[in-house]
């Protein structure tokens, strides 16, 4: 039997009602609900899905079917209504075949894709498309969630909620529910409107909205965003409120008015597009007012040291930040890209961010350009430009601005045995000039062009491979200013006591405003791979043996004629073994006639293939003595030992003794100071599904100079008590300035769909060495959205694994962008 029967509006009203106005809950933790369904499901599983259902028929099944005198048809015993993912089942089922009235009385369940439904009665008219259950139940399936309701009317397009419920617990522990008297829902508007809405937390009524309007579907809707709130030592009551702005259907807008009690209000925002070539993302900050500086006045008008900075002034009122990143593609291998930046002051950073890594940016670059790269080359023509973020360093510390730079680099295999390749550049530098307490500094500029075509001659096998390469290398400048302005600059840049004699003795190195260089670079790169099957302890294992040697000649020329635009010595690790510079940067080409040796063995299960141990050690020998020095070692070589005899043995170790382990060590020690220049440690130890301890040791030294660097420990856990129970804690500190960064101390209580996490934070807010403290607060029921500080966020941060998915990223480093904290990020 088919008669045209719709079985939609019966699910749409409730799966599209309160659950439509929770949050996604795809990422939350549902591992500690009950594996039982709130609502059992059919013997059949619901086959198809919503796509498929228009145009398909209506197939009715029962054990008896009836025509009674009135135009009735009765179907009793096991009724079945079933359309593609929808099915519905009852005890009797009556319908007019003239009118298209229908009753379906005794145990009403339905079911599809998305949720199931228990219900009483079912009653409604097809011709009319009006529809009533009362007394029912429902589950989602799709996601979690499950309540019920006195009853459902439907008339078309709209429909109303009588008495529901809505919760992400389970039925026999309620630990949260949200009620509403009536929700009134347009599904062809995609809205609905709830009244007297009630959020309860076990028996006890805790928010109570008397009205308030949701989107019943994934149309995008202007409205309120879920807020956040917060207390801190610096901020006092902070307060933050997202507006979300639906534009259209390619772009859109987040108002981010935020509130501080110790400091006064702002107003953030973020505009975002998108088309079928490109996207964009623009967000600012914008504060009138804020009373920070004039209840700190010492930390604006002193150094680090605590002395008065002449002429030091607060920051202006009118503070803010901005960033625009937007991308077009032209073409296949050709696109545009444009990242801009800006902040009003150099405080900005240091008042406005939340965590250690916002204090540490020293700049904010913008950058714009047109990119392109295929399979053998990639290039770009683009310009970029630094704002001084960082109130303890002047305008000479910033980088040159790069005014425009074009770059080439192309390598491609002819055949087996050959390989050829160039990396060129070319680049206009820019400064400003230095303001002092006498006239300006003038930072002389200039252009630079770099070429270095190599050919290669990759060898390799199963078990070996020779990798013999000729580069040469030609580097030329076109400098500005007179010789006197570039030496006066150099001494100002490396602290040179501006002598008539320094000076005239920089003016000759300088003399020259057309330097160049040019000399051929050749290396050669072997290795070996031993493997043998191994047993320990029963366990069977491929034990492999690597050695590799790197043969680098580079003839000494002298540079200390040249200029240093973006270059610096790069700090020595592992890679630097294997690398033809020493320098990041083309205005230094180190010299060289050294060979390195390298051995690495590794340890890899036959059972998993998982690395339980990687252990590699090396070290340069220096047949010459390296001439080529970064200033201002250039004027006085004597005094700093050139690299000569051998470098520091490199270690790096890597061992996973089981799945629940994992330490990786490094450390360098010097033989010709007889001393360590580097030392790391990290332990991680997972505990059981969700628990992490994390210890870390960091130490370095300048291999030059000899002067310590830093030296900081860092231990961090997550502990799971019990199922419901776990503490967290961070401590991270400055061995070397006996002073801690960062503490964190909390406790987290977690159920099937409520969690409880409160934080005492204090971490390093300045660069004076200040500490903020604060007490953070979130409760969060899951599926509908959390209230307080995201303590998730930090955490994150703080708990190399706190989320498993995160174990094997790289913890957060200092970049030159805005931190994230600057302009709160919009809720989704």
């Amino acid at each position: 039997m088919r008669p045209s029967f719709r079985l939609l509006p019966l699910s749409l009203c409730i799966a599209l009602a309160l659950p439509a106005y929770a949050r996604d809950d795809e990422e939350e933790n549902w591992g500690l609900c009950p594996a039982v369904d709130a609502l059992p499901g059919f013997d059949e599983p619901a086959a198809g899905s919503p796509e498929t259902r228009p145009g398909q028929p209506t197939d009715i099944e029962g054990d008896e079917l009836q025509d009674l005198e009135n135009s009735d048809t009765l179907i009793q015993g096991n009724v079945s209504l079933s359309r593609g993912d929808q099915s519905l089942h009852t005890d009797k089922l009556t319908f007019n075949r003239d009118s298209g009235d229908y009753v379906a009385e005794g145990s009403v369940r339905y079911q599809d894709s998305g949720m199931r439904v228990v219900a009483q009665r079912a009653t409604g008219n097809q011709e009319k498309d009006t529809h009533r259950i009362e007394d029912l139940q429902y589950q989602l399936t799709k996601r979690r969630g499950n309540g019920g309701a006195q009853a459902i009317e439907m008339h078309g397009a709209e429909g109303a909620l009588i008495g529901s419920t809505y919760s992400t617990c389970d039925p026999g522990q309620r630990v949260w529910e949200l009620r509403a008297r009536r929700i009134d829902i347009n599904t062809e508007e995609g809205l609905g409107v709830a009244r007297n809405a009630t959020l309860r937390i076990g028996k006890v009524p805790i928010l109570h909205v008397p009205w308030f309007m949701f989107p019943v579907d994934d149309r995008r809707r202007t409205g309120l965003l879920y807020p956040s709130i917060s207390f801190s030592g610096r901020n006092g009551f902070d307060w933050r409120q997202p507006i979300y702005l639906n534009l259209a259907p390619n772009y859109d807008a987040t108002l981010n008015p935020r509130y501080m009690s110790d400091r006064g209000g702002s107003l953030g925002g973020e505009f975002r597009w998108l088309y079928p070539k490109g996207s964009g993302r623009a967000w600012g900050n914008y504060m009138p007012h804020d009373d920070l500086p004039s209840n700190e006045e010492w930390r604006y008008l002193n150094n680090v040291n605590g002395i008065p900075i002449p002429g030091a002034t607060l920051p202006e009122d009118d503070r803010g930040a901005f960033r625009l990143n937007t991308i077009h593609r032209l073409n296949r291998n050709w696109y545009a890209r444009a990242d801009l930046g800006w902040v009003s002051d150099t405080h900005y950073f240091e008042d406005f961010s939340s965590s250690l890594y916002g204090i540490s940016n020293s700049f904010v670059t913008s950058s714009a350009g047109i990119y392109g790269r295929d399979r053998y080359w990639q290039a770009g023509f683009m310009a970029n430009r630094n704002q001084l973020a960082d109130y303890t360093l002047t305008e000479r510390s910033l980088r040159f601005d790069r005014l425009p730079r074009a770059y080439l680099s192309w390598a491609q295999p002819f055949g087996d045995w050959f390989e050829a390749g160039v990396d060129t550049e070319a680049v206009r530098f820019e400064h400003e000039s230095i303001t002092r307490a006498g006239p300006d500094l003038h930072v002389p500029a200039g252009s630079r062009f770099d070429f270095k075509p190599f050919v290669s001659l990759p060898l390799e096998g199963s078990s070996w491979f020779l990798r013999p390469k000729l580069a040469w290398r030609y580097t030329a400048y076109q400098l500005d200013g007179t010789a006197e302005d570039r030496a006066r600059e150099y001494a100002s840049r490396y602290r040179i006591l501006p002598t008539v004699a320094n000076i005239a003795l920089l003016s000759e190195q300088f003399r020259d405003s057309t330097p160049n260089r040019s000399l051929p670079i050749t290396s050669v790169d072997a290795g070996l791979y031993f493997d043998r099957d191994a047993t320990i302890r029963g366990d069977r294992y491929l034990h492999t043996l690597e050695p590799r040697l790197y043969y680098l000649h580079v003839p000494y020329e002298n540079q200390d004629g040249l200029p240093i635009f973006d270059t610096a010595p790069l700090t020595f690790s592992w890679g630097q073994l294997f690398r033809d510079n020493r320098f990041g940067g083309a205005d230094r080409q180190a010299d060289a006639n050294q060979l390195t040796a390298a051995l690495t063995t590794r340890l890899i299960s036959e059972d998993d293939g998982r690395e339980r141990l990687a252990l590699s050690l090396g070290q340069i020998k220096y047949f010459d003595t390296s001439r080529v020095l970064m200033p201002p070692y250039e004027l006085t070589p004597e005094v700093i030992p050139a690299q000569e005899g051998k470098s520091a043995w490199v270690a790096e170790a890597t061992v996973a003794p089981s799945d629940r382990w994992n330490i990786t060590a490094a450390y360098q020690w010097d033989p010709q100071y007889r001393g360590t220049n580097l030392a790391s440690l990290r332990a991680r130890y997972l505990i059981r599904d969700t628990g992490i301890v994390n210890i870390g040791y960091r130490y370095r030294r300048d291999a030059i100079s000899r002067n310590d660097l830093f030296e900081q420990a860092d231990f961090s856990f997550l502990y799971p008590v019990n199922d419901n129970w776990s503490v967290v804690g961070r401590y991270y500190y400055s061995l070397l300035d006996h002073k801690a960064l960062e503490q964190i101390a909390g406790v987290q209580w977690e159920s099937c769909c409520l969690a409880v996490r409160v934080l005492g934070r204090r971490y390093l807010r300045t660069r004076t060495g200040d500490l903020n403290s604060s007490l953070q607060v979130e409760f969060e029921l899951k599926g509908l959205g959390s209230a307080g500080q995201d303590t998730g966020r930090i955490l994150r941060r703080a708990i190399l694994g706190y989320d498993r998915d995160d174990l094997y990223l790289v913890p957060p480093s200092s970049v030159i962008h805005t931190d994230s904290d600057l302009v709160p990020d919009p809720i989704p």
